[in-house]
């Protein structure tokens, strides 16, 4: 079983309009709603590749009652903890001129003590069935900015390897609790490390305490810092469309490629197949499983040599 936790869970609501115009009233030509944040939308995934999955994390009020009827009939299974305060939504509006989706997030709902401790509760016992965990996605108020780094001990403790992704304060503290693994865009990885070139601030994120560093670098692909060895793993060719969801699906095929023993190669290629195809996808956050078969063994992954 391969555990997802979304600490900050989110109804994510997807408005289509013709062309996005500010200071202007807009007709909605069509609206979505799905469950989402991070660590969902990387179970979502897991479950579409055949993986046993479970997200845990909180939910709570009307948003979060409609966020677990829309996850019932999905593989993932529901372990979400509930809390009193209301799930957040995110509100993403596409542009159909320009293919464009701009976002808003709202904060999140106010997480109690008692409710944090209820969560542990829960996440120690899921963690005993399995086989690795990711830790996904921004922080709710109320949660301690060292939560992360909490959890990815409690991982280790239990042997579960542990990715962590996440940003800011938060991924800073983690990343010194030595998770497995790390995820960060190439601005996230600058904000970390001072650097913009992503092979040196890669190299400082794992100097940090990361095993091991998967830089997200956009329509370019990945830079793969690891122990084994470093790699640059690439689509075959750019790729138009909505990036929301990319790198949560990047997430998922480095989680299912760990459970499945695949090297590393291996794992990257499926990473950025999936990345990719959930860019070409007609629905915000889901991959085109038929661009994704055919893209898997056209990625480009090789071993990564710094120009002098």
């Amino acid at each position: 079983m391969i555990l997802t936790v979304t600490l900050n869970t989110a109804l994510d609501v997807t408005y289509t309009v013709e062309a996005l115009v500010p200071h202007r009233s807009h007709r909605v030509g069509e609206v979505t709603e799905r469950p989402g944040g991070k660590g969902l939308n990387v179970a979502r995934v897991l479950g579409a590749l055949g993986h046993d999955c479970v997200v845990t994390g909180f939910a709570g009020g009307p948003t979060g009652d409609v966020l677990r009827s829309l996850l019932a009939p999905l593989p993932p299974r529901d372990a979400l903890v509930p809390v009193a305060g209301n799930t957040r939504r995110t509100l993403a509006i596409t542009d159909r001129s320009t293919g464009d989706t701009t976002q808003l997030n709202e904060p999140g709902p106010q997480v109690s003590p008692a409710e944090w401790a209820a969560f542990l509760r829960t996440y120690e016992e899921l963690l005993a069935g399995a086989d690795a965990v990711a830790l996904c996605g921004s922080l709710p108020p109320g949660i301690h900015v060292g939560a992360y780094a909490e959890l990815v001990r409690i991982a280790r403790a239990a042997a579960v390897p542990v990715l962590l992704d996440t940003s800011g304060e938060p991924l800073r503290r983690g990343i010194a609790a030595r998770p497995d693994l790390v995820k960060p865009n190439a601005e996230e990885l600058a904000q970390l490390t001072g650097s913009r070139e992503p092979l040196r601030a890669a190299r400082d994120a794992r100097r940090r305490g990361a095993h091991s560093v998967i830089a997200s670098l956009g329509p370019d692909g990945v830079l793969a810092l690891t122990p084994d060895g470093v790699w640059r793993a690439a689509p075959p060719a750019p790729v138009r469309g909505n990036p929301t969801g990319a790198g949560d699906s990047a997430v998922a095929g480095l989680l299912s490629a760990l459970a499945e023993g695949l090297d590393w190669p291996d794992r990257l290629a499926r990473a950025v197949a999936l990345s990719t195809a959930t860019v070409l996808a007609p629905t915000a956050g889901e991959f085109d499983a038929a661009a994704y078969a055919e893209l898997l063994p056209r990625v480009t992954v090789e071993p990564h040599t710094p120009t002098p």
